[in-house]
């Protein structure tokens, strides 16, 4: 007699629009019993509209809580990582920065061997740190730079010469030099939102000797890595 009773009140349940998880905290038997129970129920379509919608917040809670889970590992890991670092000395300071310009810099060819220094980014990090470079390992300072925003035409240039003169904490009249790019209407990029800024390319004025220079700091290190 309790077995049919708590059939019963299952068979309620499901009619309202329970899950199946919701009806077996109500009615404590197996999960394959209550699955023979319910499988001649047939719902309404307002019950059913119900459940789908409970399976849908359920997911995005799952996926709510799975990306706050990611977001406290990576940030575990992160902290980890910039503790490992410490400070760093002028020295690697230098290598960094030549590095950096071995990956991202103009590099003079035999074609053209009077190249400038030109380092190009859209990193603000990586900027910010290329300047300091500049300035603390090459004595280059920002008056001997000229500054260029390489840019989609559909982008906002006011707006990217505010941004880049910001990021580097130089006055907005440095930033007056913009290349606009055409822009194509079948595109795939991702950066066509509203945090585009373009490129910041970076031009160090009578400064042939000094990628030279930096060619040999770079055939150093392969040398001696």
């Amino acid at each position: 007699m309790a077995r049919l009773k708590e059939k019963g009140r299952a068979i309620e349940f499901r009619k309202r629009g329970l899950s199946y998880n919701e009806i077996l905290r109500r009615v404590p038997v197996a999960k394959s019993t209550l699955s023979l129970w319910l499988r001649s129920v047939r719902l309404a379509k307002r019950q059913k509209q119900k459940l789908t919608a409970k399976k849908l917040a359920g997911a995005l809670r799952g996926a709510k809580e799975r990306r706050r889970q990611r977001q406290v590992i990576t940030e575990r890991i992160k902290k980890k990582a910039r503790e490992e670092i410490g400070k760093i000395n002028k020295r690697e300071l230098g290598l960094i920065g030549i590095t950096l310009y071995w990956a991202e810099g103009s590099k003079q060819k035999e074609y053209n061997p009077s190249e400038k220094v030109i380092f190009t980014n859209s990193d603000p990090k990586m900027i910010r740190f290329f300047l300091r470079w500049l300035k603390e390992i090459c004595n280059i300072e920002p008056k001997d730079i000229t500054f260029y925003i390489d840019i989609h035409k559909t982008a906002d240039g006011e707006r990217a010469k505010r941004y880049w003169s910001r990021i580097t904490n130089l006055p907005l009249g440095k930033f007056q030099k913009i290349t606009w790019k055409k822009h194509k209407i079948k595109t795939k990029r991702k950066n066509v939102g509203k945090n585009y800024y373009g490129l910041l390319r970076m031009k160090v004025k009578r400064s042939t000797s000094l990628n030279r220079k930096i060619m040999g700091w770079i055939e150093g290190i392969c040398k001696n890595i």
